[in-house]
């Protein structure tokens, strides 16, 4: 028997994010102006280190609530640098917005978009549990800078609950950028597209997984399909095994909740036959045990995010229109829990993939290749796409490689490999590719199988290698964000916790002119 489903409380939500063309002191509801600050272009005169530059609406504020920004800058030894922020209290408001209590100067250092993604974060930490706050960071930057700026800002904002009170905090309910007209709208309806995908895939990572199994996955993505208007199908467990899909039914055979199959479909308006299409999968495993090859305790706890990936996809495919992605796109989510039970697949036993190629399974903790084998193969086969990104919390061995803030992908076509880094280093989510060396390809060898899904070190470059003949050779990307799936500490943007790390990238590469330029033509 089941135990009952629990039912996950009200969460936190995102603050609302609009323009404005007025300035800071036009936006009557104000609780809090936030102000840009500059390092000083030049050092002082050796009586001490040079006051930062106040931006947009600085000085205007000064003069209109009689406060010495500029001292208060000094005396604080502000520098303008990116993270810092000093308060400057306004007790009893003003006339024309008697609610404000605080002005913010907020350092934007060399006004990058890192760095105004940055601030935007250090905003939304300041201004937690608070009123509606306006402010000119956005008038300061250009179209590229309000993007990073709203991203940072609703990522910072990011929270779960599940106590039995309120949330920790509260983000501020609205956030005026003041100074920017309505000719910046696209900047904005981009900047909240990243940023809105980034906080859902950090949702879904983040549900425990006593709530979270494949067929609630499937029944968030038929909820998200419905609201922005993609096709979805569920392959339930019957219809998984009348098709041959072995790795996910092997994965998730040990577990009381069956495995599913999810695909989505976005077509961008005006799509013909012609129009070529993206793959995206998703390693869709909503809690890895181990299995029989059980890990340890301490390995066992973040396990609930082991769906990033299918987190990342389900993610992007809501957002696709918002960012006027060109091109097609299939989602792809092999949903599976990785349990202990009594039938749970066993060391030595032997899948048959869907299209019939088979994995000796000599660790049941190499799970996630399994499942994503299936959908590369499906998709090979059914949908022919120009090129196939999938995204995954795979090895442990990627970790080890890149650390904590960087994410590792191979490719097997330069072209789609460079999109891709330009993608993650322009939406603040950097990627390092790896070597799809062959020269490891034998330590996947298999005596009485096509492979073995365990085939040792060095495990990341093993790990793609297992995966590349499901390709059906056609250009492809494989992401390992195992290094990123989690965040230690607050970190800027990231909040602790699920990252949710690839969303921003694969919109960054989707939302782009032309997503497939050059690729297929190695």
């Amino acid at each position: 028997m089941l135990p009952d489903i629990p039912e996950l409380p009200i969460q936190v939500t995102p603050p609302a994010v609009v323009l404005d063309p007025a300035s800071v002191l036009g936006v009557d509801e104000a609780e809090v102006i936030a102000l840009p600050t500059f390092p000083a272009p030049v050092a002082g005169d050796g009586d001490g280190p040079a006051v930062p530059l106040l931006g947009p609406d600085g000085e205007t504020v000064a003069d209109a609530l009689g406060l010495d920004l500029l001292g208060v800058l000094e005396s604080e030894r502000a520098t303008g640098a990116v993270g810092e922020v000093v308060s400057v209290p306004v007790p009893g408001g003003s006339t024309a917005q008697p609610a404000l209590r605080r002005v913010l100067l907020v350092g934007l250092g060399a006004g990058a978009p890192t760095d105004v993604r940055r601030a935007g974060a250090t905003l939304a930490r300041a201004t937690r549990d608070g009123g509606p706050v306006a402010t000119s960071l956005a008038a300061a930057v250009d179209d590229e800078g309000l993007q990073a700026l709203v991203t940072g800002l609703v990522l910072g904002s990011f929270a779960f609950t599940w106590r039995s009170g309120p949330p920790p905090f509260l983000p501020p309910p609205l956030v005026v950028l003041a100074g920017c007209p309505d000719e910046r709208a696209d900047a904005l309806r981009r900047g909240l597209a990243l940023a809105e995908a980034g906080w859902t895939a950090r949702f879904l990572a983040t549900v425990p997984s006593n709530l979270k199994n494949p067929g609630w996955l499937a029944a968030q993505a038929e909820a998200v399909a419905d609201a922005a208007g993609l096709d979805c199908t569920v392959w339930d467990e019957p219809r998984l095994v009348a098709e041959g899909f072995g790795g996910i039914l092997g994965v998730g055979q040990g577990s009381v909740t069956p495995p599913r199959m999810i695909r989505l479909d976005y077509a961008p308006p005006g799509a013909t036959r012609r129009t070529p299409t993206v793959v995206l999968v998703g390693k869709g495993i909503t809690f890895d045990s181990g299995g029989l090859s059980i890990k340890p305790a301490e390995g066992m706890v973040s396990m609930k995010r082991d769906m990033t990936g299918g987190a990342v996809v389900l993610a992007t495919m809501a957002a696709l229109e918002a960012v006027g992605c060109p091109v097609k796109v299939v989602g792809l989510i092999a949903a599976a829990e990785n349990a202990v039970g009594a039938a749970s697949m066993r060391p030595g036993d032997v899948l048959r993939h869907y299209g019939g190629r088979t994995t000796e399974v000599t660790n049941t903790d190499a799970e996630g290749r399994l499942v994503m084998a299936d959908a590369l193969a499906y998709a090979v086969e059914n949908v022919k796409p120009a090129a196939m990104v999938d995204v995954a919390t795979l090895t442990g061995a990627m970790k080890v490689a890149l650390g904590l803030r960087t994410g590792g992908y191979f490719a097997s076509d330069d072209a789609l490999a460079d999109l891709l880094g330009e993608a993650g280093g322009a939406a603040g989510e950097p990627l390092w590719r790896m070597p799809l060396d062959d020269t490891y390809a034998d330590r996947l060898r298999s005596t009485v199988a096509d492979a073995d899904n365990a085939g040792g070190g060095p495990g990341a470059i093993t790990a793609a290698l297992f995966l590349k003949p499901f390709t059906g050779g056609l250009p492809w990307a494989h992401l390992d964000v195992a290094s990123v799936g989690d965040s230690p500490v607050e970190n800027h943007e990231w909040t602790t916790g699920p990252t949710g790390w690839g969303a921003r990238t694969l919109l960054t590469w989707l939302g782009s002119q032309d997503p497939l330029a050059g690729v297929g033509q190695d």
